[in-house]
């Protein structure tokens, strides 16, 4: 175990670091500033990336694991840097853009746990001519405060008095470890595989990966193929939820605050070996499951669709990767024994996957989906309003909320979850969900860079990106466009699950869906949309149990509904027998 311990901070006059001066310089006179470098022995090459500040009142943890949406969240500062170079400062002042307050010069005079951290940027020279610099992945799904490589500082008490006028510096001499590959079992498969078409757009080797949960008598039945079933979601470090060992008796509860339940590592430890037992058993369908590995440089994973940003990741998932788990784990092939589905990021894939590849897939179930009809991109109209943070009239300007429990009480407004993510990265780098939605929906800036949809600082909605957003991601505008063409692949594959006090407000936009598909009828949709009452995110179909159970039971749910999808579509000479046993 590694020891903690508390390193002296050293002030120094802010001439000998060149101050930069603000345009009160007066006032910029007084504020501390700090002067974060990093020591060669971590890195002899000069970096690229976003430094991260950190200020905190609470002891409990680093406070680089404190930065949060909620009302818990402890303070932080981003300045990028480009080419800095070992025993070189980067100076962290009053005009680093902070969260949740903007400036240093308004932080409270007092004793505060200070850390710094870089999140370091690579160079990619994309196939599109540009050059950008972004934060790879390097396999822990895009946590910033997780990253392998990564350069932190050890947590250490400062007074801090904004008119006291200091230096104070910071060595980042810490770096975060490599995360090793999970494990193969005897039912969990890791495969990789070298994507051509995401090597060619990001002009160096890109991976796609998966985690395999063979069916049970895989090895016995030499002769079967297999339907595949695909549960979208966010980046997987190995296959979560399965446990072929009972739950362990001594373990140490852990109670959830989310879900309000007293030793949910317990929960979560039976339920896993009751799917376990049933993935097992007799009669529990023999499919292949995979979650997909598809983190890119902006988020842990690509929302599986083709992007100007991003690239082409639906036609690598689709065209490489299924292909190429199909062939190795004898898969059926074919768009009637595939079928997906997914919760909150998950779910808006697979209803993405199921419109846009609409002959590959037989069905998608999806739960809690991120805005599929950008009128309700949560609670903004990205057609008709024009702020995204405040509701605009003549003399009041409202904020708009962006995180609500299931009583409508409100502890995060959409400007300060941005702002949150803009101190984390700039260009959309933040690796967080407003940025990714940037650069999956947005088309490319004269930068390389996504266009913003709205201006992160003030809000300000950018119509002629809207518009982009419009053609190409909004779910529901894209079927209502190219329904007497997409209604009938469509017809019997979409179901659709939402609580109606939804966290981030995303039945709003499940609402709007449904209108559109309940008055089509030519040809009628023919699938199910379905609401919890009062149920937060993310609600996924379950009216018997609470999200803390329901979330736990999506394969018990979803897979035995592939068997009625299978008789009701499927070709005349299809194999419905040889993995039936």
């Amino acid at each position: 175990m590694r020891k903690s311990f508390l390193v002296p901070v050293v002030a120094v006059p802010l001439v000998a670091l060149g101050f930069r001066g603000l345009p009160d310089a007066h006032r910029a006179q007084t504020v501390p500033s700090f002067a974060v470098s990093f020591p060669a022995e971590r890195s002899a090459a000069p970096l690229d990336g976003r430094i991260v500040l950190m200020l905190s009142t609470d002891s409990t943890r680093e406070p680089r694991f404190q930065i949060s949406d909620g009302p818990l969240t402890q303070l932080a500062f981003g300045v990028d840097v480009e080419g800095q170079a070992p025993g070189r400062d980067a100076v962290v002042d009053a005009a680093a853009f902070g969260y949740p307050i903007r400036s240093l010069s308004n932080v409270p005079a007092g004793r505060y746990r200070v850390q710094a951290l870089i999140n370091r940027y690579e160079t990619f020279h994309r196939a599109d001519g540009h050059v950008v610099k972004l934060p790879p992945d390097k396999g822990e799904g895009q946590r910033w405060n997780r990253k392998p490589g990564n350069l932190y500082s050890v947590p250490r008490w400062i007074d801090f008095d904004p008119m006291r006028p200091e230096v104070l510096r910071i060595s980042m001499d810490q770096e975060i470890p490599p995360i090793p590959d999970p494990p193969d079992t005897e039912y969990v498969k890791h495969v990789k595989m070298q994507s051509e078409l995401l090597s060619q757009f990001w002009g160096r080797p890109m991976e796609l990966g998966a985690h395999v949960l063979l069916p049970e008598g895989f090895d016995d039945h030499p002769d079967a193929r297999y339907p595949l079933v695909v549960m979208h979601g966010h980046f997987p470090y190995d296959f979560g939820g399965f446990r072929p060992e009972p739950p362990d008796p001594d373990v140490p509860c852990t109670f959830s605050a989310r879900f309000q339940l007293e030793c949910y590592n317990r929960i979560q430890q039976e339920h896993a070996h009751e799917f376990f037992k049933a993935w097992t058993g007799p009669h529990f369908p023999r499919v292949l499951l995979i979650t997909v590995q598809h983190p890119t440089p902006y988020y842990d994973d690509s929302y599986a669709v083709n992007s100007e940003n991003n690239g082409p990741y639906g036609d690598a998932i689709m065209h490489e990767l299924i292909p190429f788990i199909e062939e190795r784990f004898r898969g059926l092939g074919g768009g009637w024994a595939r079928f997906t589905y997914g919760g909150s990021t998950g779910g808006w894939e697979a209803m993405a996957v199921q419109v846009k590849y609409p002959d590959e897939f037989n069905g998608a179930w999806v739960a809690c989906p991120d805005p599929i009809d950008f009128r309700a991109y949560t609670l903004v109209n990205l057609y008709e309003d024009t702020n995204a943070y405040y509701v605009t009239s003549e003399w009041k300007r409202t904020p708009r909320a962006g995180h609500r429990d299931w009583l409508g009480f409100v502890d995060a407004t959409l400007e300060e979850m941005n702002h949150r993510e803009l101190v984390l990265g700039t260009k959309s780098r933040s690796g967080q969900q407003w940025d990714i939605w940037e650069a999956v929906y947005s088309p490319v800036g004269d930068d390389g860079y996504p266009q913003r949809i709205w201006d992160k600082v003030t809000g300000s909605i950018d119509p002629a990106v809207a518009a982009y957003w419009r053609e190409n991601y909004d779910l529901t505008h894209i079927m209502q466009r190219d329904w007497p063409t997409l209604g009938p692949k469509l017809e019997g594959k979409l179901f659709i699950y939402v609580g109606d006090m939804d966290n981030y407000y995303l039945n709003n936009a499940v609402y709007l869906t449904e209108a559109f598909l309940e008055r089509t009828t030519d040809p009628y949709y023919g699938g199910e949309v379905d609401y919890g009452d009062r149920a937060e995110h993310c609600w996924n179909g379950d009216q018997t149990r609470g999200n803390g159970y329901s979330r736990l039971r999506y394969h018990q749910m979803f897979i035995p509904r592939i068997m009625e999808q299978i008789r009701k579509n499927h070709p005349a000479d299809a194999d419905t027998l040889s993995w039936r046993y």
